[in-house]
């Protein structure tokens, strides 16, 4: 589904990224791990298409997007998330929710006026969709509250549910967790995991928070200083020592 080819990003004299390769098979949720700095938030914008990288290529479903623009990938299914949640926060969650599906019919001026009908029942459709997607994250409860009043998880959550109102084919989570109580985190990993199994969503995610990895993940690939370090199963990469000493000797250290 993506292939990643010797990917490059230089700000000024510094290498953010430095010759990254790999691929993500459809149907399945990557695990993105390594250290603060390891460059894995920069290859997401790379991937993601908010910048163009310094060099090297990136394929989607078998087409070089590359240079393509982000709201053509958005269109194409590749979308993202942000470790810190950008939710419309004076909206209801059903709200931002309802904003996410391009091309409706009442964007337009003249529709509005002139074929009032098809914009009633267009936003009819969505918002039926958006209290499905309410549904199914549990947060039904919370759809008239305005977003910015949510949790840090609840935030996740509707985060999420945000891609659900996408044709999303491949999902960029980064750092579902960050933020999240326990109780909440046991919900999101859960509703990955259906959508993933039950609904087809491909997720690549960049995480610290390596009990959700191993619940989720398969390969894990790990990064450090904008290289790939090693690609493989969970208890492969934590037990590789360049991992241990780049990044996971000390969750290890206080996971025993």
């Amino acid at each position: 589904m993506l292939e990643v080819d010797d990917l490059v990003m230089n700000y000024g004299g510094f290498r953010a990224v430095d010759g990254c390769s790999f691929t993500v098979d459809e149907g399945t949720i990557t695990g993105l791990i390594g250290p603060n700095g390891a460059g894995k938030t920069t290859l997401f914008n790379l991937i993601a298409g908010a910048f163009p990288p310094s060099a090297g290529r990136i394929r989607y479903l078998g087409k070089d997007i590359t240079k393509l623009p982000t709201d053509k990938r958005f269109h194409r299914g590749l979308v993202r998330t942000f470790q810190i949640p950008h939710e419309f926060h004076r909206l209801t969650a059903l709200e931002n929710l309802m904003t996410v599906p391009p091309g409706q019919a009442g964007e337009g001026l003249f529709a509005n006026w002139f074929a009032y009908g098809r914009v009633r029942e267009r936003e009819a459709q969505v918002r039926a969709r958006a209290e499905e997607t309410l549904a199914f994250l549990e947060l039904t409860h919370l759809a008239h509250e305005r977003a910015g009043n949510l949790s840090g998880g609840q935030k996740k959550l509707l985060e999420l549910g945000r891609t659900m109102m996408t044709d999303a084919k491949l999902v960029l989570l980064d750092e579902p967790a960050a933020g999240v109580n326990r109780t909440l985190l046991r919900k999101l990993e859960e509703k990955i995991a259906i959508l993933n199994k039950e609904r087809g969503y491909t997720f690549v995610l960049i995480e610290h928070d390596m009990e959700m990895i191993e619940k989720l993940c398969d390969p894990v690939i790990c990064m450090a200083e904008g290289r790939v370090l090693i690609e493989g199963d969970f208890q492969t990469v934590r037990s590789d020592p360049r991992v241990l000493e780049a990044y996971l000797g000390e969750v290890v250290g206080d996971a025993a």
